[in-house]
């Protein structure tokens, strides 16, 4: 039996390490990943092994030769481009095609029973054995749900947070029949997850789930790379270490020279011909390779060193990588998780920041104060955006620098020559940052059409008109020290999933596009925005009735920019209208909650002494509403949602309408009383705008003052949904109090538990296992429906290490017991 090894890829979030290396080579315990791969291969009798190479594919060859060192026979194969997981096998298949084949990546770092895996396999009588794993954080794998008989039922490639319903993995090998290859269309990008094994499912084939002991670390970050450093030193993974025991945990390979007044500290590994004078201190977790030499006085803990690199006197280096060729000098500092790239000079007395990366064939002066990635900034978090885009502290996470950087990243991702529309709040950090947006734009070939300040919906509906994208940067909802960094696409809404990591990688690998001196682009103020928004707001709305109705209303402008659209708008709509606070207040760029309650008490007081029909107010940015009904009421934001639902679909009597599952499902009822139906999409508002883009959507809203207007827009709008509600209300006749008190009262309770990241994939498993034989919906988490119509649903939390619990019932006492129950379920994993 052959097995394959799948070793082309680029390891791209490993730079600057694979920069000049392929990611199978990196070394852990001074041995490449891809060496500890072939030698469990080997011990499981499968000796005969086809390589897949494609980046850097001479290092590869070059290194491993043809296996007889290894006692192996290693033969290759050759992409010319990349073919995928699947694709790269089947470039193989010439090798392959007579018997059963493992495939296994080359740069996971594990000791699996591949000789149980393989009889699992046979005694199934599969097509193709997966072999799974459980993993505290499933979110950077693929999820594999399996039956009591170990059949697979369902794949999930990569998931959010909220398709997380299991922490059972696909681990990427694979035991396989050669029918397989008669899945794979040759010479062409396949993945076997993607693409493969939904076809097969689809065709009745036999697909099984093997579920491994053992260890397995996907070797894909510079976090798990030296978490696999430690593991191995740790003995948690059955691996072959070179090298003599001199002393528990301490591992020194053959001609290393190790001062006897040199301090070792162990669990360690020192490579072979390396040389730690006297006075050095080795501590725990720390990985010295070939021909090091260790100065006196320096100071090693949870440091991985590669071949061949200089650490001076008194040098200090805690939980970093050093890249081989490397020379470290005198009394230089290196900090947690900094990672200094292949054949660099660190000079004397310099210090690295964590996190920062240094890239090959870099100098670093002596003296220098490095807390910047050398050419470019990096964060030092797994991924850029969060659930308002870019967010940080102004001035601290959020600089300009990191703004121009994140801007170039951004314009790498388009077309020179290409138009990108920028905005803002009415706040001074605001203004400052885009400044630095709009010269990083252009620097990079970028056309830039700059609105200025204007509200929200503004800034997305003339990013749709013609530009690529658009970028907005305001005030954090709430926050007032905190930025939000907003990327639009060429529709005006929020980047999607897949062009967020596009950008993510962009601005990871520090690879930007500059203009040459005559590409630089141009810079544009246009005319008329706030006359050009409404005149296609009043076109695109239904205002019929409006001027006969004779409305009074009252309208917040909450001093912020949605104030700016409102002299344009109430004009030209011909209702009598009382605007509140319309100027605007740089020093309250957003408010807060209990600011927010008071300006609608206050409000509600102005409506019910004027008489007038209802009163709304705007968000500083003008991409929400809030309501206030004719006695002066306030009209909850979930219950308004109900509101202005019911008038639309009582108007419309057909289509669908986007809300998110953490809805009441009391939303259903009024749809369905009206003849129209609900879309339930997840919580995020991409998701609702990409059920507002389709043509039989009339209406969308999360229950938090966002509402969509299809007929205007597929994003949150605060001044269309006003328009639309004046035109709905003129036409009915009815009072808002009189439209709230038809609908039937709704009882749904959240509450939001902690919970660390290492075991929220375990608590979506209890949570699935739990639910037994009930009625499971995982649009978005996992929502479990009781026979009744009671529901509970369980939501990881993307950015922050917490659980949200949503229960509704047909009374509070019953939506409580629901939520208690099943907070149970998850605190119970974290036990």
């Amino acid at each position: 039996m052959k097995a394959v090894v799948m070793a082309g890829g680029e390891g791209t979030r490993l730079r600057p390490m694979t920069s000049s290396m392929p990611k199978p080579l990196l070394p852990v315990a001074n041995r490449p990943i891809m060496e500890h791969v072939l030698r469990l291969l080997k011990r499981h009798g499968l000796n005969e092994t086809v390589v897949t190479v494609q980046f850097l594919a001479s290092l590869v060859k070059n290194y491993f030769g043809d296996g007889e060192e290894l006692g192996m026979e290693l033969s290759y194969a050759n992409e010319e481009k990349p073919l995928g997981t699947a694709g790269s096998v089947k470039n193989a298949e010439e090798a392959l095609k007579d018997d059963t084949f493992l495939v296994i990546s080359g740069d996971a770092l594990t000791d699996f029973d591949l000789t149980d895996l393989i009889a699992f396999h046979k005694e199934k009588g599969a097509l193709v054995t997966v072999c799974l794993t459980r993993v505290p954080n499933p979110l950077e794998f693929g999820i594999t749900i399996v039956d009591e008989d170990g059949k697979v039922e369902r794949f999930l490639e990569k998931p959010t947070w909220g398709q997380v319903f299991s922490d059972t993995v696909n681990t990427g090998i694979y035991v396989m029949e050669p029918e397989v290859f008669d899945y794979v269309q040759a010479d062409t990008s396949v993945d076997w997850s993607g693409d493969v094994f939904p076809q097969l499912m689809k065709d009745g084939k036999l697909i099984c789930g093997y579920v491994a002991e053992g260890y397995w670390e996907d070797v894909g970050t510079h976090e798990s790379y030296v978490k696999a450093q430690a593991d191995v030193l740790e003995r948690k993974v059955d691996v072959e270490l070179d090298g003599f025991e001199i002393s528990p945990g301490v591992w020194v390979a053959e001609g290393a020279e190790v001062h006897p007044d040199a301090v070792l500290r162990g669990p360690l590994y020192i490579g072979d011909y390396a040389k730690i004078e006297a006075g050095a201190e080795i501590r725990e977790h720390t990985v010295v390779g070939s021909n090091v030499v260790v100065k006196s006085g320096a100071f090693l803990h949870r440091a991985v060193v590669h071949d061949n690199v200089y650490v001076g006197q008194h040098s200090n280096l805690r939980g970093c990588v050093i890249g081989k060729n490397t020379d470290v000098m005198r009394a230089t500092r290196i900090e947690d998780g900094a990672v200094i790239g292949d054949e660099c000079l660190i000079g004397e007395e310099s210090i690295i920041q964590g996190n920062v990366r240094v890239y090959p064939f870099k100098t670093i002066e002596a003296g220098a104060f490095v807390n910047t990635s050398v050419i470019w900034e990096s964060r030092g978090q797994a991924h850029l955006f969060g659930a308002r885009g870019v967010s940080g502290i102004l001035n601290v996470e959020i600089t300009p620098e990191l703004a121009v950087r994140l801007a170039g990243a951004y314009a790498t991702t388009l077309k020179k020559g290409a138009t990108v529309t920028t905005a803002r709040d009415h706040s001074r950090g605001a203004r400052a940052l885009k400044r630095a947006v709009i010269s990083a734009l252009q620097a990079s070939a970028i056309d830039v059409r700059d609105l200025e300040n204007v509200p929200l919906p503004v800034a997305r509906q003339q990013t749709a008109r013609g530009s690529a994208g658009g970028i907005m940067i305001r005030t954090s909802p709430g926050v007032p020290d905190s930025v939000d960094i907003m990327f639009f696409d060429e529709r005006g809404a929020d980047l999607s999933q897949a062009r967020q990591r596009k950008l993510d990688r962009v601005y990871a690998r520090q690879e930007y596009r500059r203009a040459f001196p005559g590409e630089i682009g141009d810079l544009h103020f246009p005319s008329s925005v706030f006359d050009s928004y409404t005149g296609s707001l009043l076109r695109n709305v239904d205002t019929a009735g409006i001027a006969d109705a004779g409305l009074k209303v009252v309208v917040d402008a909450s001093n912020g920019s949605a104030g700016l659209v409102l002299p344009s708008l109430l004009g030209r709509l011909g209702v009598d209208a009382l605007t509140i606070n319309p100027g605007l207040d740089e020093s309250r760029p957003t408010e807060s909650a209990e600011s927010r309650r008071a300006g609608l008490v206050r409000l509600g007081e102005i409506v019910s002494s004027a008489r007038a029909a209802f009163g709304v107010r705007f968000d500083p940015v003008g991409e929400r509403l809030s309501l206030v009904d004719e006695r002066g009421h306030i009209i909850e934001d979930d219950r308004a949602l109900l509101v202005l639902l019911d008038l639309v679909a009582a108007e419309r009597r057909s289509g669908r309408v986007a809300l998110p599952v953490t809805t009441t499902r009391v939303a259903e009822q009024v749809a369905a009383y009206h003849g129209t139906q609900v879309e339930w999409t997840t919580t995020s508002p991409d998701d609702l705008t990409r059920v507002g883009r389709e043509d039989s959507t009339i209406f969308g809203g999360d229950g938090r003052g966002g509402f969509i207007v299809p007929e205007f827009s597929s994003v949150f709008d605060g001044a269309a949904a006003f328009v639309r509600l004046i035109g709905l209300v003129a036409r009915t006749q009815l009072t808002l109090s009189q439209i709230d008190a038809r609908i039937p009262r709704a009882h749904v309770l959240r509450r939001d538990l902690a919970t660390p990241w290492a075991v929220k994939g375990l608590v979506m498993r209890r949570v699935v296992e739990a639910a037994g034989e009930r009625s499971v919906d995982t649009t978005d988490g996992v929502r479990v429906v009781e026979t009744d119509g009671r529901w509970v649903m369980v939501l990881p939390d993307p950015s922050e290490a917490v659980t949200h619990l949503w229960a509704e019932g047909p009374d509070d006492a019953s939506a409580q017991a629901l939520l208690d129950e099943w907070a149970a379920v998850v605190d119970s994993a974290g036990d």
